[in-house]
């Protein structure tokens, strides 16, 4: 059990760092709500640390080593730690949904670029649908289906905050958006760095993202039935509540390099009552077909690493654990090579 101290502590961070999910909160039950703030605690944490942090590389190394002590029944001596580790042991949390936040953060951390949708698909399954798939758990839902339709949301939503974000993120020096659209638009990297436009060609990559974020919502929706009655409500608005930002941007022409699209107060309380009606209260839900749908190829490591009601994928171990170690590696090289002036620092 979490320690009503640290639990109080984990729900001022939320409350002061994260306004929309602290209100969302709200809308899932006690037993969902109080692991959700812990579990979202640590999140944020992360995430501010990658973020905000003067040496990128040495935050999530960091993190790595906490969430080590973590998973060995020693977590460090910090409310969100400790929070955190009541939250692995009384779910049974998959280490591999941690692992692969941080790794996402670590690509973050080492600026990596994306050369396709896949790609991009690859990022947000791992600091978004990682995070989706945590939910499921905290809900004590381990099917293959409804884990896939949750990570479909999770893909949906970072779509959106990137689409929303790409002049903020260009004028920090960063481009989400895939290469292979850059390249075929003929726009050239270093100058969008420079001097981010919203040109028509930039407009239309904003349009496609949105595109494949609306799919993506819509798949997410057939997911909800499969959760608990009480939490369903919470599920919905969020992802009417993000939806609703991609439209905003629709609305600015898909002009997200001058305008920021939000929704209003008034908008996230109408959408919350729609999410009331839709979740239907204890009814049952209808189910829809799109529920079975295959998994996104991104998100299938995550799906295999909570299902209780599919094997897991025959390369599991070798091909996560290859890939999660592999940018460790490159990181404590590169934090390795800042501290020691060699010419990693260069690069």
């Amino acid at each position: 059990m979490i320690d009503p101290n640290d639990l109080e502590h984990c729900r001022d961070v939320i409350r002061t760092g994260s306004l929309s999910f602290h209100a969302a909160s709200k809308l899932l039950p006690a037993s969902v709500r109080d692991p959700a703030l812990a579990l979202y605690a640590f999140c944020r944490l992360a995430d501010d640390e990658v973020d905000e942090g003067d040496n990128k590389a040495r935050a999530v190394i960091d993190l790595q080593e906490r969430l080590e002590l973590v998973y060995a029944g020693k977590p460090r001596n910090a409310p969100e730690d400790r929070a955190f580790a009541a939250v692995v042991a009384d779910f049974e949390l998959p280490r591999a949904l941690p692992e692969a936040l941080l790794e996402g953060l670590a690509w973050d951390a080492i600026e990596q670029q994306y050369n396709s949708l896949a790609d991009l698909r690859g990022y947000c399954a791992r600091v978004a649908s990682a995070v989706g798939a945590m939910m499921c758990v905290l809900m004590r839902v381990r099917d293959a289906d409804a884990l896939a339709r949750a990570c479909d949301l999770g893909v949906a939503m970072q779509l959106t905050n990137i689409a929303r974000d790409v002049g903020e993120d260009a004028r920090m020096g960063r481009i989400y958006l895939p290469l292979d659209w850059l390249n075929e638009a003929g726009v050239d990297q270093g100058a969008f760095l420079r001097n981010p436009q919203a040109t028509p060609e930039i407009k239309q990559m904003v349009k496609t993202m949105l595109a494949d974020a609306r799919a993506l919502y819509v798949k997410s929706e057939a997911g909800i039935g499969s959760l608990p009655a009480s939490a369903r409500t919470g599920i919905f608005a969020a992802r009417y509540i993000y939806s609703a930002i991609g439209s905003a941007v629709a609305r600015n022409g898909y002009d997200s390099i001058t305008y920021r699209g939000r929704s209003s107060k008034a908008q996230k309380v109408a959408l919350i009552g729609k999410s009331a009606l839709r979740a239907g209260g204890s009814m049952v839900l209808p189910t829809s077909p799109i529920l079975f749908a295959r998994p996104l190829d991104e998100v299938q490591f995550l799906v295999d690493a909570v299902a209780t009601n599919r094997p897991r994928a025959s390369d599991w171990g070798t091909g996560r654990a290859g890939s999660f170690l592999s940018v460790m590696a490159e990181l404590k090289a590169r934090e390795t090579g800042i501290s020691g002036g060699s010419v990693v620092a260069a690069e």
